[in-house]
């Protein structure tokens, strides 16, 4: 998995210009609010926006698009040095630079107005992108079109892009514009809202009959055709039978300003990092939260994610319980926090007072114990065919409930020695009985612990001692 991604973002720059004040009068001259202006921001916004989160996940980025010769172009390439962004930002003559100004008076915007050339760019100036897009595109993993409909991205243009990208096996993810999606024909995904996929696919979406209806529309122009639906979440149709929701996440709702930017770049790292599409869907939702709970266009950092990830899921047994390639991740956040990674593994079929014991001293080695589970394949291997007696469910669950268990991960092996390379924990912890044995992964963790059993304590002998009641009363 790929620790910095390189994202090629292409698409309408422009400045999110905010005016910061408050209000406590009525004009005398109309029947309006005056706001005392405290202070103001100028932030970059459009694909701007997306670029800001794709740098906050800490990607590689570079962006192509058109400005004009005026002073917010100038703002714009002195934001993106700040942020060291390699840019290409191609002048047109007599084209004025996209800049949106919002008045906030007391947390609630108030009003909007844009100054911005909305015309298509010349078709000199797309040969120009698509000269350098082609020079460059070679340098990053995957490519993001952010579409505001400013005129960047030409129907033609458009199209070459794509085409180019897939003839060289680059994945293209677009933030859509208008109700015409043919021309993101051959796009590996696209990020519509409700209402740009209600006017793109002539659809209303009032059920899931319709939902699917409209995402079997969008099949025909995408690999993986999505929608997001704002508290409803995010859905996507996996194959022409499997509808996948990932649910929202939000508690509270301050300004969607930017929550579509926000999308498409959690879903570009992500995608990046070869992430499978449920796991970066999860992801995005979680993103999307973080920035909908804050004023203005923001964006949202992996430390954030993780920290707004703990607070929701404080109380859900079910969120302790990861993927190997969801492991990759959380172990490096947790390894960044310089927190100490205590592993051990186990079939840990039926629970006792042992199992229990046992974790418990695992955990004090350390701030995070993780627990490799052998999945019900894996335990019929090592145990034979009547075990194990719970499912690998019923087992991750229910070691997910207690309190030393930090996260269970699942593995389908005879030893857990890929899941001990994916960690890298700084402790690994046996039971005693391997004294004068060789531990799989020891030559990987920081240091071994073993730790001796409970006496008397394990599932064979409960269950022996099931099997011996059952006798006695036949």
């Amino acid at each position: 998995m790929k620790n910095n991604p390189k994202i090629l973002v292409i698409g309408d720059m422009m400045i999110d210009h905010y005016l910061w004040g408050k209000t406590d009068r009525i004009s005398p001259e109309a029947p309006v609010q005056i706001v005392d202006i405290s202070h103001q921001d100028e932030l970059l916004g459009g694909a701007g926006n997306v670029i800001n989160n794709l740098r906050a996940f800490g990607c590689d980025v570079a962006t192509i698009s058109v400005v004009g010769d005026d002073t917010v172009a100038q703002t714009i390439k002195n934001k993106l040095d700040d942020i060291a962004v390699k840019h290409i930002l191609i002048k047109q003559k007599n084209r004025t630079t996209s800049k949106k100004s919002r008045l906030i008076a007391s947390h609630q915007q108030v009003v909007r107005y844009d100054e911005e050339s909305k015309d298509d760019i010349s078709n000199k100036t797309a040969d120009k992108i698509l000269s350098e897009f082609k020079h460059i595109l070679k340098n990053y993993d995957i490519v993001l079109l952010s579409d505001y409909g400013k005129g960047v991205l030409t129907d033609n243009l458009t199209k070459d892009i794509i085409t180019y990208s897939n003839k060289i096996g680059k994945k293209v993810l677009v933030d859509p514009k208008g109700d015409d999606f043919s021309k993101y024909s051959g796009a590996y995904l696209l990020t519509p809202n409700r209402q740009e996929a209600v006017k793109a696919t002539n659809i209303e979406i009032k059920d899931d009959i319709s939902l699917k209806k409209s995402l079997t529309y969008l099949m025909n122009i995408v690999k993986v055709p999505l929608i997001t639906l704002s508290e409803d979440g995010i859905v996507v149709l996996l194959d022409k039978d499997e509808v996948y929701s990932s649910p929202t996440v939000a508690r509270e709702v301050y300004d969607v300003t930017g929550a579509g930017d926000t999308v498409l770049a959690s879903l570009g790292y992500c995608l990046a990092k070869d992430m499978d599409i449920k796991a970066s869907l999860q992801f995005a939702n979680l993103a999307a939260s973080v920035v909908v709970s804050k004023i203005g266009s923001a964006t949202a950092t992996i430390d954030e994610i993780e920290r707004y990830k703990d607070t929701i899921n404080q109380n859900s047994i079910d969120s302790h319980i990861k993927t190997t390639q969801e492991i990759k991740e959380i172990t490096k956040n947790y390894k960044n926090k310089n927190k100490k990674i205590v592993f051990t593994n186990g079939c840990f079929d039926i629970l006792h007072k042992g199992h229990v014991s046992y974790l418990h001293t695992a955990k004090s080695f350390g701030d995070i114990l993780i627990v490799g589970l052998n999945s019900d394949k894996s335990v019929k291997k090592l145990k034979g065919e009547n075990r194990p007696i719970n499912t690998q469910d019923d087992r991750a669950y229910i070691l997910s409930a207690l309190k030393s268990v930090d996260i269970v991960v699942l593995f389908d092996e005879d030893t857990p020695y890929e899941l001990i390379k994916c960690i890298k924990p700084d402790v690994l912890v046996k039971g005693g009985d391997y004294k004068g044995k060789d531990v799989v992964g020891s030559d990987i963790a920081g240091s071994l612990k073993l730790v001796d059993f409970v006496d008397g304590k394990s599932t064979t002998k409960i269950i022996q001692k099931i099997e011996q009641i059952d006798k006695d009363k036949d």
